[in-house]
């Protein structure tokens, strides 16, 4: 029983959150999306969080990843703001000027709060306010001659509007607003929420909603705002939505309280508003064709390959080497027709020389490994349970994403036969599996002499090419990545009482490794940061013919 309209609109949204109704409409996407926050510390730092907690200032959910990476990569570098775990010295950041390095007292509390006020600003929206700020500082810091300060300033503040020319579409009022937008398919509905804050579109997400099918429009904009709006969301000032809603003076006050001031949903019928509505709908229209089309190609699959499932889940595999040194294997997996990056996985490859096809076959069995041994358990307990007895242990369920309905591998009918024979010795004959040959871009599948051509223009295989391309590209980026490691890998490394610090100080002072080896012990010693004893480790490893 509910005093009030409002503590019953309350209860809704959290038993719909609780118990998932079948019936009621549902977000598809509904996750922990992540936030950032600014770490309660005399020092902050920057993190990527999916909790939220009791300590910190947190700004989001955001639903691009990349993007929140990306941005908060940047604020890091452009602030200089501290990475490390423990403030004990100065790390590498401070040595290449990607920190102010508080842990040895170059920068004071107020001093990097200042810093820290600017990246709360910029969550906020509001870059023209950190602009002006920034110019009066560096206006301050030219009158003091300060002007190697003057010129970090500069160079913030041409970052900062390199970003706003790029990501922002500017209004011309400084309102919180959300613009809320609907597009329909067969099945479900796509929402589009647009964010403009202090009069920029800041960013787009877009949710898949089950359950619309039968329920009117403006009951679905409803269901949307309560379950979206009340799971920890920045609420802004203004919601505009496509049209009129029940219960929408209810909704409205419940979302003010939230708030802590006056929330308004508005159905505009002219001007700007209007033209943002109608943007959104245009933005669900486009990713509603956009799931259709990753639909039909998953129909048209299972239709050319003659697959008991629709291949929601597919994963890929490749091999990269040179020689058969520093070989990896790549896993990449698609759900839906799009990247699931979540669910994709990188090996060191044991097999040696350059054999790819045995390292493909240990690829497989690394990665189906668990997959064999989830059913082997399965089995033991469905013995247990037959003959009356208890059973061993409890067995999680397989996660939509763990098991793949299509395995693709980039080959033709050797390297299939050696894949399905992975599969027989693992009991999982059940995956459906085929070799992508990619001359001809013929498709192999078990039991069947001749190759299927599915036609160039069909979306079922540009879905299986995306596959085959990815797991490559995921497989070449690990190689080369070790590769690099291995080039900077240096000889400094191996020597007694030489670490990162005085490795970075050797190579600055003689400007390579060439010159540290011709260089006295006592040439060595004039190093910043370097004794006798280090200098003469080092002078000894480079005149021991063993080292040379």
């Amino acid at each position: 029983v509910t005093n009030t309209e409002k503590e019953a609109l309350i209860l809704e949204a959290n038993l719909i959150k609780k118990h998932k109704p079948r019936y009621n409409i549902s977000l598809k996407d509904d996750k922990r999306y992540p936030y950032v926050k600014i770490t309660d510390e005399d020092f902050p730092k920057i993190v990527i969080t999916r909790d939220i907690g009791k300590k910190g200032s947190y700004y989001g959910p955001f639903t691009d990843v990349t993007a929140v990476r990306q941005t908060v990569k940047f604020l890091k570098q452009l602030f200089r703001i501290r990475t490390c775990k423990r403030m004990d010295g100065p790390c590498l950041n401070s040595q290449i000027d990607l920190c102010y390095t508080p842990c040895n007292g170059s920068i004071s509390k107020e001093e990097y709060h200042e810093h820290i006020q600017k990246i709360d600003l910029f969550f906020q929206g509001k870059y023209n306010k950190i602009i002006k700020d920034l110019e009066s500082e560096m206006k301050e810091a030219a009158k003091n001659q300060e002007f190697e300060k003057a010129a970090v300033i500069r160079d913030q503040i041409s970052s900062i509007e390199e970003v706003m020319n790029k990501q922002f579409v500017e209004l011309n009022n400084e309102l919180d607003q959300d613009i809320i937008a609907i597009s329909y398919t067969t099945q479900n509905a796509v929402v589009v929420v647009m964010n403009i804050r202090n009069g920029k579109i800041i960013g787009k997400d877009d949710f898949l909603m089950d359950g619309s099918q039968h329920t009117t429009s403006d009951e679905v904009i409803s269901a949307f705002i309560k379950q979206f709006y009340g799971i920890n969301r920045h609420i802004p000032k203004e919601i505009l939505i496509e049209e009129e809603i029940p219960d929408d003076k209810l909704i409205e006050e419940w979302l003010s309280d939230l708030r802590g001031n006056k929330v308004s949903i508005k159905v505009p019928q002219k001007g700007n508003k209007l033209r943002l509505v109608r943007m959104a709908g245009k933005n669900a229209d486009i990713i509603k064709n956009q799931k259709q089309k990753m639909e039909n190609s998953m129909i048209e699959l299972k239709k050319y390959l003659k697959l008991e499932k629709l291949p929601r889940v597919i994963e890929g595999y490749d091999i990269s080497n040179i020689s058969g040194k520093l070989a990896v294997g790549s896993k990449v997996s698609f759900l839906d027709g799009k990247p699931n990056k979540k669910q994709y996985k990188k090996f060191k490859m044991n097999t040696p020389g350059p054999n790819d096809f045995a390292m493909m076959k240990e690829l497989l069995e690394r990665r189906l490994k668990p997959l064999k041994e989830h059913y082997d358990k399965q089995r033991i307990n469905e013995e247990h349970i037959k003959n009356n007895e208890a059973e061993t242990e409890r067995i999680v369920p397989l996660k939509l994403g763990e098991e793949p309905n299509l395995i693709v591998i980039d080959g033709g009918k050797g390297q299939l036969g050696m894949a399905v024979d992975v599969l027989k010795e693992y009991n999982l004959t059940h995956i459906p599996i085929i070799g992508l040959a990619k001359e001809f871009e013929e498709i192999y599948i078990p039991n069947s002499s001749f190759p299927i051509r599915i036609p160039q223009e069909n979306e079922a295989l540009h879905l299986l090419q995306q596959v085959r391309d990815e797991s490559h590209r995921f497989a070449v980026t690990y190689h080369r990545k070790l590769r690099s490691k291995k080039i900077e890998e240096s000889p400094l490394d191996n020597i007694v009482g030489i670490g990162k610090k005085r490795k970075i100080e050797l190579l600055r002072h003689f400007g390579d490794l060439e010159a540290i080896k011709k260089a006295s012990i006592d040439e060595i010693k004039e190093v910043n940061g370097m004794n006798e004893k280090a200098a003469t480790n080092v002078y000894d490893y480079f005149h021991n013919e063993k080292n040379d």
